[in-house]
């Protein structure tokens, strides 16, 4: 099998899940497979979410934008069903933002997702040649194609912890046992030490072990298929675990994810690189490591690269589900710093989904009986407007120094370092959803993308005017494709669609086989008749109508 000039990347996307496996010295762990692929790479603890919660930050790392400088960072835009909130929509990013595959599908990779979404901003189709079940790598046509191909896997996500503890999904009797013996895991400081929070617990690592059996699958099918030496892997998940205090917060429990790369021939097996490092550098990283430009205006930044080593990261919480909130936090080697923009309110908001976990339910319990001994800060009813918490000492962040004078130097060196991100960013944090909608949409309808129309170069027609319907151009000639929708994706497919795409290494497929080609530059007509569709997206925007023209060529 050939070996494609740049190498490959695989994206092994875990949910939910703090570093809890035997390569960062987890004892309860059941992690092989993640542990061998740490031994063959390169492990980097200090690795840490936009935000705590999975589409604002999915959003972050497909775009290698801050999500709250593209306007994803409300979780989640297109489900609302209650009333009084804004209705579905899709977040709109600036007119140049476009996800990082996009480039590498510019560049000549072959780009799969198996499987999940969740940007925010819809799905462009242009993002993938191949997105669905099952699709992978093998999906080419061609074996010397280098390949981009992301994996998601979901059993380890929050509900995983609770789907059997909830009357009704127990379907009568009593939910299995966790194989993981309760007695075994530690329960932190900050939740009650009780048998509803140990099985919760328990079960998250048997649902790791799962989820670390997906990792030996994937890798075990690169490997036979003879690419495990060309391909970069990196395994990361979207933000922390799903116990309360955790998920949705963005203190080292919610935002704290594993990360580690296998470069061979580039990093040595075992390493770990103790640098900082914010999830939105992962597409930086790839396109940079791949001999790719990296976009101008993307906040992430190489940490493979030449790129300086991060003195902070942030992680930012808004509105979460029914209720909203603003959060900003900023993390460096020793301190994280918080800040309530609503300080005075509970911490405790009305999150239903949430309150789903047996853990939560337990300690809701425990509240209205007055009994919250180990949870008291998430059930305070004045949160403060700063806190402070020095890791070295408290790396659970249980004791709050932002009122300490000897901590006074740290305090104000991290609230000049959130105030200057949030500038540079242009936090839209500050701006209402409502209004935020309104800015984009027209009327309060989803804007659509234009329909793309097509251009030939040819003798007589240099570009001039548009070609419709069936022409006939002397040759040699190309056609190209206009979009008046600013910062809009373009897609083509040649054939008419009633027998799929004719040349099926490439695009996104439609429910009638199309596969869509991204639009990179003039395509090349051969003689004789040609039929080419087109459409286009805009992120965020609705997707434009498909248009076709068929074009004979004389020689």
């Amino acid at each position: 099998m050939s070996t494609p000039s740049r190498p490959n990347v695989v994206w092994l996307a875990m949910e939910d899940v703090t570093p809890r496996f035997g390569c960062t010295g987890d004892d309860v762990a059941r992690t092989p497979n993640v542990d061998a692929l740490a031994s063959e790479g390169r492990r980097y603890p200090n690795t840490f979410c936009t935000a705590p919660v999975c589409a604002p930050s999915r959003s972050a790392v497909l775009t290698g934008c801050h999500q709250n400088r593209i306007g994803t960072h409300h979780m989640r835009t297109d489900t609302h069903d209650r009333e009084g909130l804004p209705d579905s929509y899709d977040a709109v990013p600036p007119h140049y933002v476009t996800a990082v595959t996009e480039y590498f599908r510019r560049a000549g990779y072959f780009c799969t997702l198996d499987s999940k979404t969740d940007y925010q901003f819809g799905e462009p189709f242009t993002m993938w040649d191949r997105h669905a079940d099952g699709a992978g790598w093998w999906d080419r046509e061609r074996d010397d194609q280098p390949f981009f191909a992301m994996f998601t896997n979901g059993v380890t996500h929050e509900s995983g912890m609770w789907v059997p503890d909830l009357t009704d999904w127990r379907a009568g009797g009593a939910p299995d046992p966790p194989e993981t013996d309760p007695d075994a895991v530690d329960v932190p400081p900050y939740l009650p030490d009780t048998d509803a929070t140990r099985r919760a617990i328990a079960r998250h690592y048997d649902n790791l072990a799962a989820s670390d059996a997906w990792v030996g699958e994937v890798l075990d099918r690169l490997a036979a298929d003879g690419h495990a030496e060309d391909t970069v892997v990196v395994l990361w998940s979207d933000h922390g675990e799903g116990l309360p205090r955790c998920k949705r917060w963005p203190y080292d429990s919610g935002t704290n994810v594993p990360l580690v790369v296998r470069w061979p021939g580039e990093l040595d097996g075992g390493g770990v690189d103790e640098r900082l490092v914010s999830l939105h550098d992962l597409g930086p990283t790839m396109l940079d490591i791949c001999g790719l430009d990296v976009p101008p205006y993307v906040d992430g930044q190489s940490f493979l690269g030449d790129a300086p080593e991060r003195e902070y990261v942030v992680s930012t919480r808004d509105r979460y589900d029914e209720e909203y909130d603003m959060v900003r936090s900023v993390r460096g080697p020793r301190y994280r710093y918080v800040r309530h923009y609503r300080p005075g309110r509970p911490y405790r908001q009305w999150i239903p989904y949430r309150n789903c976990h047996p853990a939560t339910e337990e300690l809701l319990e425990r509240a209205a009986s007055g009994d919250l001994e180990g949870a008291e800060q998430w059930f305070d009813d004045t949160r403060p407007a700063e806190e402070l918490y020095d890791l070295d000492a408290d790396p659970h962040e249980t004791e709050n120094l932002a009122g300490d004078p000897a901590h006074a130097a740290a305090l104000e060196r991290l609230r000049t370092a959130l105030d200057d991100w949030r500038e540079r960013v242009d936090d839209l944090g500050d701006v209402a959803e409502t209004e935020l909608i309104h800015s984009h949409y027209e009327g309060g309808d989803q804007p659509t993308t234009a329909t793309p129309v097509f251009v030939s170069n040819a003798p007589g027609n240099r570009e001039r005017e548009p070609v419709a319907g069936t022409v006939e151009l002397d040759g040699p000639a190309t056609l190209s494709l206009y979009c008046a929708t600013q910062g809009a994706s373009v897609g083509y497919a040649l054939g008419d669609g009633s027998g799929g795409d004719e040349r099926a290494d490439g695009g996104d497929g439609d429910a009638d086989g199309t596969r869509w080609h991204l639009y990179t530059g003039p395509i090349d007509l051969p003689e004789g008749q040609t039929t080419v569709r087109g459409k286009a997206i805009r992120y965020g925007y609705a997707e434009s109508d498909a248009t076709s023209v068929t074009v004979t060529v004389e020689g």
